[in-house]
């Protein structure tokens, strides 16, 4: 029988030295139009907004949640590397960003995703994008399928 190995899992905060790992992560899956890609200086700003999913000390997911308003906050860039795939680490990092926006008393969370059943899952439910504040949509302004030719779902859940 082969021994055991002791897999060390963890979630944490992001810090700057992780930037280029979740670079390379989101980007990857931002090539496949899954998401939308990040650059580094989008990262570096929004460092603090993001949770990592290590096993072994190795990254393997991330999500970020980002404030957008006093009572508004979005979840985004939610990866996990297709080898650790199906494993319950979206789930965690989920959980884990809806845990640090209810410890920060954000009452609403959205989401634009691909993946709307995912989301659904948690609570969250579909909403017509126009329904959003004008603020969400500075980044989606960059985005070359704005307006006309995006295919995300908007999401939301309030926060009990």
């Amino acid at each position: 029988m082969a021994p055991k190995r002791n897999i060390k899992i963890k979630i944490r905060k992001a810090t700057v030295k992780d930037v280029s790992r979740i670079y390379r992560i989101v980007n990857t899956f931002a090539n496949q139009d899954l998401l939308l890609p990040r650059s580094f200086n989008q990262l570096y700003d929004d460092i603090r907004d993001f949770w990592l999913f290590e096993k072994n000390g190795k990254i393997c997911g991330c999500v970020s949640l980002n404030i957008t308003w006093k009572d508004l906050a979005e979840i985004r860039s939610l990866v996990v590397i297709k080898t650790e795939q199906n494993k319950g680490i979206g789930t965690k990092l989920i959980r884990t960003a809806l845990n640090e926006a209810k410890g920060l008393e954000i009452k609403k969370i959205f989401v634009l995703t691909k993946i709307p059943e995912f989301f659904e899952k948690f609570g969250f439910q579909k909403m017509p994008k126009r329904s959003f504040p004008r603020k969400i949509w500075s980044e989606c302004i960059n985005c070359p399928k704005f307006p006309n030719f995006c295919d995300e779902v908007a999401l939301m859940i309030e926060m009990q």
